[in-house]
């Protein structure tokens, strides 16, 4: 019935969370560039991979702000940046709330849309600090005693209160080369000073990522100052009460603008909750959680309509208008009703309208006659009358969970402490004792009012960090929607062949010859050349500049030094192959075969013919096929199947 696709899509406009671009492209991101301009980072230096060009760590930052801007242009265009420099004697021209910071920092540019004319100013002046070196230093000079932390954290503070909208997400990049800015008398009181208005800024929505330039002739150590100022990101609140909890990168090399590109483009796209749902423990104990996506597909941007009003181009909002054919007349969206379609209309429509709305509770319905529903029922049928949360069931062995259960993309639940008070703690210790205890969690899902219930498995995750401090593995549960008996089918396997020892050792060779240094993928640094493409064709409109397709490069196009090195290796590897007589063999079908007939039988049927005891009625090929269905045995004679059926029905 094409109709009940339509049942799915009642609440698109009403709900705009339920559809994941809207959410992204929903809400808007604002980043506040806090860059350090203090001597070390206007000290100019040979640049490292260009000979004869000199560079700073503040025209690297300034750089790397730039390249932001720019593509944020392409893929952000409602997001806002906005760059503020401390530690310089700049001050700002022409009042307003710019010139009412505290001293020794500048709004460079102030919070706004992005704008072409706004990057090409940042551009000119690199142009500028290109050609002579000391041009930075001369338009920002900076302080000769650093700037308390604390007031830099005010005055982000004061930024973002007056530039961000309300509802947009916030964030700071802090770049510095200094790990101890508070040195000598006095650093204590700096130290507490920072960290309490940093808790005044996170508590006004705003994250904090730092990056922390670090050189062989200085090395950047977190352990002096910002590892007991920054807020820490494990969920141990007794650690961020004796400030030692404060897990950061030890060192971060970023002297190079590909290095301090690298790792913004991690942290460019903020993370947002798909959904925020209450977790509940048991009877009257509840928490709160918020959900993450680990898997989330870029796309090419939505198109756009303009109007040309006479003095401008203005975007043309679209708006969506339900109409009586009928009648010709615009429809309240509320009163409409749904219904599946059975094929032509009915001559008698209005008579059915007419008796579906007698009354607001009970509806008469004719014999032969078609059901309408209101969307509040439509509503009901998809969630069983659920409420939106996460009910736990219960607890079961983490060998239970099996590789083929996983069909879905998984989510990240990570404690919402603004939802219920107490749900960071109780959370960590609901974390803790299921991976001391090796146990996952059962529990009904909900996680929107327009989705539909679904069971799920809760894999706690402990956290995990690399070499240099950086967290590789947050904290939280995995929830992984379970499959219905219907979403697994036993592969047909009647027979395989296994590769010989020769062959195995011979192929582990030059795969491991061919596989990534540190043994991982990461997918930012591999962006879809089909995207990357289209974005920088943008931006070059954009800038009214002239695109070279040449000078594209499609970053995910095979390695073929790699490969040709490891050629010794994949012949040796078919050679190898070759040798196995197993690989020669082909099983083909006889030719002219006839298709056998379906006798296939369902669950249901299997069940009912167990529990009536004639389970000899079946023929043998369907209690096969039932027993390959579940990943049972199917050898023995038919006895030994109808056993086997009946002990595994004895157990589920």
């Amino acid at each position: 019935m094409p109709a009940y696709d339509d049942w799915n899509k009642i609440d698109e406009e009403e709900d705009e969370e339920l559809q994941d671009s809207s959410l992204y492209d929903g809400k808007r991101d604002v980043i506040l560039f806090c860059i350090d301009c203090s001597e070390s980072m206007t000290a100019v230096y040979d640049h490292p991979e260009y000979e004869g060009l000199r560079t700073s760590h503040l025209y690297t930052a300034l750089e790397a702000a730039m390249q932001i801007e720019k593509k944020k242009i392409i893929v952000g265009p409602r997001d806002s940046v906005g760059i503020m420099l401390f530690n310089t004697t700049r001050k700002a021209e022409g009042g307003g709330y710019a010139s009412e910071l505290k001293k020794g920092t500048y709004l460079f540019q102030p919070i706004s849309l992005l704008s072409a004319p706004k990057v090409q100013e940042l551009i000119q002046i690199l142009d500028d600090a290109r050609d002579d070196p000391r041009e930075l230093k001369s338009q920002f000079p900076p302080t000769e005693k650093r700037v308390p932390m604390g007031d830099v954290f005010t005055s982000c503070n004061w930024v973002l209160r007056d530039g961000a909208p309300k509802t947009a997400t916030k964030r700071v990049f802090l770049i510095t080369d200094e790990d101890d800015p508070h040195a000598g008398a006095g650093s204590q009181q700096l130290m507490t000073s920072a960290r309490t208005t940093l808790i005044d800024l996170t508590q006004a929505g705003v994250a904090v990522e730092p990056f922390f330039i670090s050189t062989p002739g200085k090395p950047f150590s977190t352990s002096k100052f910002y590892s007991s100022v920054l807020l820490p990101t494990n969920l141990d609140e007794d650690d961020e009460d004796s400030g030692k909890g404060a897990l950061l990168p030890e060192s971060i090399s970023i002297s190079r603008i590909e290095d301090l590109l690298a790792q913004m483009r991690f942290h460019e796209v903020p993370k947002r909750a798909l959904f925020s749902a209450p977790f509940k423990l048991a009877e009257d104990f509840t928490i709160g959680v918020k959900g993450y996506g680990l898997v989330t597909e870029q796309k090419k941007g939505t198109y756009q309509y303009f109007a040309d009003l006479g003095s401008g181009l203005e975007p043309a909002k679209s708006k969506t208008v339900y109409v009586d054919q009928d009648r010709e007349e615009e429809v309240d969206r509320n009163k409409i009703v749904y219904g599946a379609s059975g094929g032509a209309a009915s001559a008698n429509a209005d008579e059915e309208r007419g008796s579906s709305e007698d009354s607001a509770t009970t509806r008469k319905v004719k014999p032969g006659h078609r059901p309408f529903y209101t969307p509040d029922e439509i509503r009901s049928f998809r969630t069983m009358g659920l409420e939106t949360g996460i009910k736990l069931l219960g607890f079961k062995d983490r060998s239970e969970l099996r590789f083929e259960d996983n069909v879905k993309h998984s989510y990240f639940l990570y404690p919402d402490e603004m939802a219920y008070s107490g749900s960071k703690r109780t959370f960590s210790a609901l974390l803790k004792s299921m991976v001391k205890k090796d146990k996952i969690g059962l529990a009904l899902a909900l996680t929107r009012r327009n989705a539909s219930p679904i069971f799920c498995y809760l894999l706690p995750q402990e956290e995990a960090a690399d070499e240099s401090g950086w967290i590789v593995d947050p904290p939280g549960f995995h929830i992984i929607p379970l499959p219905f008996a219907d979403d697994i089918r036993a592969a047909p396997v009647e027979k395989g062949y296994q590769a010989q020892d020769a062959v195995v050792k011979a192929a582990e060779t030059f795969v491991r010859k061919l596989t990534i240094k540190n043994g991982s993928y990461p997918p930012d640094s591999y962006p879809n050349p089909s995207l990357a493409y289209h974005n920088a064709q943008l931006e070059a409109a954009a800038f009214r500049d002239e695109y070279d397709p040449d000078s594209f490069t499609d970053l995910t196009e095979p390695n073929a030094k790699a490969i040709h090195r490891a050629s010794e290796l994949i012949k040796e590897w078919k050679k190898a192959l070759h040798d196995d007589e197993s690989s020669a063999i082909v099983d083909e079908p006889v030719a002219g075969a006839k298709r056998k007939a379906d006798v296939s039988v369902g669950e249901a049927e299997v069940r009912s013919h167990c529990e009536g005891g004639t389970l000899s009625k079946l023929k043998v090929e369907q209690l096969k096929d039932f027993l390959k269905s579940k990943s049972q045995s199917v050898s023995g004679k038919k006895a030994d199947l109808i056993d086997r059926v009946s002990q595994w029905f004895e157990t589920h």
